[in-house]
């Protein structure tokens, strides 16, 4: 290669001075048959490498050295097992397990070690096509690609793969497109969220109701927030602040969260809450300081997996479908839209960065509001 009048030698393999001389005429041994073939597949990889480094890029004999170094030989993979011993090492315990899923699921369908330049806009759509046979709906299939798309990022900003053999669509390029799951709409009415705060149980039940309860009225909170709430998140004794931590470790900048303790909260602190009001404590005695991340991820896991059972089994007495934890999240930004509460303070309620990942969480229009909302428009008078 020369560039600026250096010239940089980049070795392809070794050859005879006899085998490199029959490369050049009617080629008939196997071996050399082959090794042309790589030979003109791995000048197409230079020279596509420098174009599109010089499309994208500034070309610099140390940004070839590095896509070349690092090129098709990557294993995918071992990408996902990086991304994964990263995420455990910094106690993100549920984001490695989407990652573990996502990788096994492909592993399964692949059957072998894909590379990098493996994972193409054609592959992508078997993959799809793949999932769907096997009965899985769109929501998984969008989040075991946002997995991919994710590792397939960090290599091409690492000089993995290149801009023209990035495989996911990118301002309507043309390339692979990653379908988008229905929303769920799981969201209670106010008058379905009376019926099951009222629904009779047994008492040594009401604990994981009661979080259910105190998840709603909190905007929404996650139960792996709240289990991690100390009472150094109380502030003015009215309300209660914290950083969500699905996000803390993404975003640069953190969202705080703040919501008024209610008097439902209130009750339920004082109910179930550490008598030990010092700040470092745990409002909610489930954790406990020294636990590894893998501790407290099955903690919280088993907690939710309690609210859950008893929340689903009182949906099907009421004929209510989906009633999890997730339900109490949607039903808060429903029932607040209904009463008048903005967009946007649903929004920062929730902690979200984008009013369009709210609406996501805000329920279809109710027939009751619809017919509102058509008798508020002006009628048409004959004279």
């Amino acid at each position: 290669i020369t560039y600026n009048r250096k010239q940089v030698y980049y070795p392809c393999m070794d050859l005879t001075l006899d085998q490199y001389s029959k490369l050049h005429g009617q080629v008939r041994d196997a071996y050399l048959v082959k090794t042309k073939k790589l030979i003109t597949a791995g000048f197409k990889h230079i020279t596509d490498t420098i174009e599109d480094i010089v499309v994208n890029d500034s070309f610099t004999f140390e940004n070839l050295a590095r896509r070349l170094k690092r090129g098709t030989g990557d294993s995918l993979f071992d990408a996902f097992d990086n991304r994964i011993s990263d995420l455990e090492k910094k106690g993100k315990i549920g984001t490695s397990v989407w990652y573990k899923c996502a990788r096994n699921s492909i592993k399964s369908y692949a059957n072998k070690d894909l590379k990098f330049a493996d994972i193409t806009p054609t592959w992508l759509e078997k993959y799809q096509a793949h999932l769907l046979d096997e009965g899985k709906e769109y929501t998984t299939i969008s989040i075991n690609m946002r997995a991919l798309r994710a590792i397939l990022n960090e290599g091409k900003a690492n000089g993995i793969t290149t801009e023209s053999q990035y495989p996911f669509a990118v301002k309507n390029n043309g390339k692979y497109a990653i379908p988008e799951g229905a929303g769920r709409k799981i969201a209670l009415n106010a008058a379905q969220f009376i019926d099951v705060i009222n629904y009779p149980i047994l008492p040594e039940l009401e604990k994981w109701r009661d979080l259910w309860i105190f998840s709603f009225y909190c905007n929404g909170a996650n139960i792996s927030d709240i289990l991690r709430f100390k009472y150094e998140n109380i502030v003015d004794g009215n309300y209660i602040e914290w950083h969500r931590r699905k996000t803390t470790s993404r975003k640069k900048e953190k969202i705080k969260i703040k919501a008024v303790i209610s008097p439902e909260m209130r009750t339920i602190i004082e109910t179930y809450g550490n008598p030990d009001t010092s700040p470092h404590n745990y409002i909610f005695n489930y954790l406990r300081p020294g636990l590894s991340p893998l501790q407290e991820n099955l903690i919280i896991k088993n907690t939710i997996h309690n609210i859950n059972r008893l929340m689903t089994s009182i949906g099907k007495a009421l004929g209510i479908s989906k009633l999890t934890t997730y339900a109490a999240r949607h039903s808060w930004a429903s029932i607040s839209r209904r009463e008048g509460v903005s967009l946007f303070g649903i929004s920062k309620g929730m902690g979200h960065q984008s009013l369009a990942t709210t609406q996501i969480y805000l329920d279809s229009l109710s027939d009751d509001e619809l017919n509102a909302n058509a008798a508020k428009l002006p009628r048409m008078i004959k004279l």
